[in-house]
């Protein structure tokens, strides 16, 4: 009996929701990833504070972040046990109990600090100006280098092929199929995907759709030295209760953040010195550290669907045409469980098993919940 031939799949953005789904599905495709850039993950996911911690997020969010647990430790992209720690100020302690409470319900191993217990933890923090903290000691640091090279040694070695440089300009149907054409070339395709990150509604245009109301938002950060003759190394990623401010180790310096969400247009996304000296302040005010001049300045784009969900799924206006997209600041922590999840999509089998058994729905993730139904006339 002869077998069907492999599925044709071009893949939009070499980020790692692109990178992971090509992995995917590299065993049953001829897959195909196109990169505008000269390299992958040079937007958001080269520029990400790389935390898996599993309070982050809506439910469905958290619900795909623990499923992807199991693979992100076997995979060896844990670089370091970090842990994520939610501080509160004076007059912030009921709100910190609660916290605490729907923490603890969702990751058992998350526990309610007291002021002296979180001033040991983080000595910065001066335990007359804390109520103390929800601390959630799982939390890791994730190799992101280590997982793009992965998914893309993955791909390669299952036959696939990455372009990078190469700008996609037209998408359309094509007998049956999809036409991909490229400042490279032109390519047909079974399915493709619009992995394209803070783009993915301009992708969509290419293919005559309009967009489903995706908002890229500019995320600031900078680096600066730890005070001097303190050992830092045990720190936990520091997180104000209010989502002022944030800061976690990096390679003996400490990562800085004004955890803003900046309404942007798609672009290649630079940092404003005015949200640097804001996050700076805001640091000291809460802390004995004096940081001076910061260094390193950057900043990065973290889309969002309406709802603040990710979007993966079929787009009914247009067969073939799959989006994968909106998966914000939680990427690195969720992009392989997407990546599982889509490939079961496009195959037309159910969820897999643990993804399903916390919740998740292909309804949840379809990009049919903002499309509006057509007027029956």
């Amino acid at each position: 009996m002869q077998s069907n031939p492999p599925q044709k799949i071009v893949v939009i953005g070499g980020g790692i929701a692109g990178l992971s789904l090509a992995a995917a599905v590299r065993d049953w495709a001829e897959v195909i990833v196109l990169e505008r850039e000269p390299h992958l993950g040079y937007h958001a996911s080269g520029r990400s504070a790389a935390l898996f911690t599993e309070t982050y997020g809506n439910r469905l969010v958290r619900a795909l972040t623990l499923a992807s647990r199991q693979q992100i430790v076997e995979g060896g992209f844990v670089a370091h046990r970090r842990g994520a720690l939610h501080v509160g100020w004076t007059g912030d302690g009921a709100a910190i109990d609660r916290l605490a409470d729907e923490l603890q319900a969702l990751v058992p191993s998350v526990r309610r600090l007291s002021a002296a217990e979180l001033h040991a933890l983080v000595p910065a923090i001066a335990a007359e100006a804390t109520c103390g903290g929800a601390y959630e000691p799982d939390a890791v640091d994730i190799d992101i280098g280590k997982m793009l090279a992965a998914c893309a040694s993955a791909l390669k070695t299952g036959g696939g092929l990455i372009r990078t440089g190469e700008e996609v300009r037209a998408i359309s149907s094509d007998g049956g199929g999809l036409r991909v054409e490229t400042s490279g070339g032109v390519y047909s395709a079974d399915i493709v995907v619009n992995a394209a990150g803070a783009w993915v509604d301009i992708v969509a245009g290419l293919a005559g759709l309009s967009g489903i109301g995706f908002q890229p938002k500019r995320r600031t950060a900078f680096l600066f030295d730890p005070p001097a003759a303190t050992d830092i190394a045990g720190w936990p990623l520091v997180v104000d209760l209010h989502e002022q401010f944030y800061f976690k180790p990096d390679a003996g310096r400490l990562i800085g953040s004004l955890a803003d969400e900046t309404d942007s247009e798609p672009c290649d996304a630079w940092p404003e010195d005015i949200d640097v000296a804001i996050a700076v302040d805001r640091i000291e005010q809460a802390t004995t550290m004096r940081i001076g001049r910061p260094s390193t300045p950057w900043a990065g784009l973290r889309t969002f669907a309406p709802d603040r969900t990710p979007v993966a799924g079929f787009d009914p206006r247009l067969p073939g045409f799959f989006w994968l997209g909106g998966q914000g600041g939680y990427g690195f922590q969720v992009s392989l469980t997407l990546a599982r999840l889509s490939a079961a999509l496009m195959r037309g089998e159910p969820l897999p098993e643990d993804v399903a058994a916390l919740g998740v729905t292909a309804a949840a993730l379809a990009p049919d919940r903002f499309l509006v139904p057509a007027t029956t006339l």
